[in-house]
């Protein structure tokens, strides 16, 4: 009895103490809490909005096409404003400046050779990657089926291709229902989807280190190969790409003729195998050197500084074709601008005493059009802030004007993608942000994962949700001036380009806000 109670006593004591502890702990709480968010939203405005866009999305800006004159305006312009708004950058100082260092791709060409025949340029395969000039010589090479390298189906399983040539072919093996054997659906996916196949069997190449990839593709190569010759000719530059001295693949393109040379059975049979031929590929580079720029400012947290949200969109568009300018108003512009009032919003709550506890990093990328460059470049080769530390990413990329083709619903309506692929929490604190402060018809018609236009991997935010970081994109669809010179300012629903940044804003405003960190309750595909 005499021990329960000396129990009872410590326990009450303890209770006591705790109990003072946590009121100084819900006193912290509750003065977020009973902040109305609502007055920092209202700082978000129609007119702010247009002012901006209409001076980011102007012929002065030329377009802002990656590494030009008129992106290198564009990121003065957004250092100004974070300036002016007394937001600093992560980098410290005035350099708000992440550079993405990159190539400007001319076309490369290969001299081949297998069992001393020569294979010609264009005519049995092309060039797809080259980061430098190279040569490379075996007398051995590795078949690697369809060069897939998935978690439920691998090419690559129990087989060694460190600083091997691989050759793998278009495609993906199918059950006996007719499912592809990587998703279990009739739908492409990404080892079958265009560009972006080829782009995956790259990286499963790199991946398992190999040091070259041919890619058998019948169906592409007779498309690819022509243009390619044509670009030589022209002495015109290609794509650009990250520039990394880790990312020494060598990818070419291959016809038949040059796939039947290694491997005659290469369309019969899938399984990997050891190949006895002597290859040399000899390859020169002639691509040049540029950098672009990612934008960062941020507000540090009051209470969880380590703890990161990421807002994102993408500061790049067309540039000049042909002598017309694209002026990419709604693609990004509106989310650029979205960005900068989200900002302003933050900055006057952290002026109030009421700053976020959690660190918001506004991201501005580059390099979007030409294949997520800019915020490849931040997740996978520079990320300021660790990745494990960041909680979420609310991408935001054409959010200014409606989508003809949306026949059934109002004209008040968002696409939201990716919301509930990563992070259930975060789906429903984007539902419940909605309901308590906007009351916007959320669709999520473009979340679907057999939506054919795949836009979930088609924008920045995909960098991140790759990596297991809990994401939302914001969409308004895509329009008749999408990719247009006649996507101007002019055109803009300012309204609800409004009322769609204070919804990315209160989103933000309570994962930033809320007492524990979202929870990441599945995996990246």
């Amino acid at each position: 009895m005499k021990k329960l109670l000396i129990l009872g006593f410590s326990t009450l004591l303890f209770l006591g103490c705790g109990s003072s502890s946590n009121k100084k702990s819900n006193s912290q709480v509750n003065e977020i809490e009973n902040v109305d968010p609502a007055e920092y939203a209202s700082t978000i405005t129609s007119e702010e909005l247009k002012t901006m866009l209409y001076k980011y999305a102007s012929d002065e800006f030329e377009g802002r096409n990656t590494g030009e004159k008129g992106q290198k305006m564009a990121v003065e312009y957004l250092k100004e404003k974070y300036q002016a708004l007394d937001i600093p950058s992560p980098l410290g100082g005035e350099d708000y400046f992440q550079e993405v260092p990159l190539e400007k791709q001319r076309v490369s060409q290969a001299k081949v050779s297998v069992n001393g025949k020569s294979y010609e340029s264009y005519k049995d395969q092309i060039v797809l990657a080259a980061s430098s000039s190279i040569n490379i010589s075996a007398d051995e090479i590795i078949f690697v089926g369809y060069g897939i390298d998935d978690a439920t189906y691998s090419d690559y399983k129990n087989i060694d291709v460190t600083d091997k040539i691989v050759l793998a072919k278009a495609g993906e093996p199918k059950d006996s229902l007719g499912n592809y054997i990587t998703s279990g659906k009739t739908e492409n996916t990404k080892w079958t989807n265009g560009r972006q196949a080829i782009s995956s069997k790259r990286e499963a190449a790199k991946a398992n280190g190999a040091k070259a990839l041919l890619y058998l593709d019948s169906e592409s190569f007779p498309r690819y190969a022509p243009y390619y010759q044509r670009q030589a000719a022209s002495g015109a530059t290609g794509r650009l790409s990250l520039k990394s001295d880790t990312d020494k693949l060598l990818m070419l393109m291959i016809d038949e003729n040059l796939a039947h040379a290694l491997y005659p059975k290469i369309t019969e049979n899938s399984a990997p195998m050891f190949l006895n031929v002597n290859v040399n590929l000899d390859v020169e580079n002639q691509s040049e050197s540029i950098v672009s720029e990612n934008v960062v400012a941020y507000i540090k947290g009051s209470e969880k500084p380590d703890e990161i949200i990421i807002i994102s969109a993408h500061l790049d568009h067309e540039g000049i074709k042909n002598g017309e300018i694209y002026n990419g108003a709604d693609d990004d512009g509106s989310g650029t601008v979205a960005i900068l009032e989200i900002a302003e919003a933050f900055k006057k709550a952290e002026k109030d005493g009421h700053g976020p506890k959690r660190t918001m990093l506004f991201l501005h990328v580059t390099g979007e059009e030409k294949g997520l460059l800019g915020s490849k470049h931040y997740a996978d080769n520079d990320p300021i802030f660790p990745l494990e530390d960041t909680v979420a990413d609310l991408n935001i990329d054409m959010i200014g004007r409606t989508d003809p083709k949306r026949k059934v619903g109002t004209r008040n309506y968002i696409y939201l993608i990716g919301s509930d692929k990563l992070s259930s929490e975060l789906h429903t604190i984007s539902e419940e942000a909605n309901s308590k402060y906007v009351n916007m018809e959320l669709d999520y018609k473009f979340n679907d994962d057999n939506d054919p236009n795949r836009f979930y991997y088609r924008s920045d935010h995909y960098n991140f949700a790759k990596n297991n970081i809990p994401v939302i994109f914001y969409f308004n669809g895509t329009h008749d001036d999408y990719h247009q010179p006649s996507d101007t300012a002019d055109k803009i629903e300012y309204d609800l380009l409004e009322t769609r940044t204070r919804l990315v804003f209160y989103t933000a405003w309570e994962v930033a806000n809320r007492a524990e960190r979202i929870v990441v309750d599945k995996a990246s595909e």
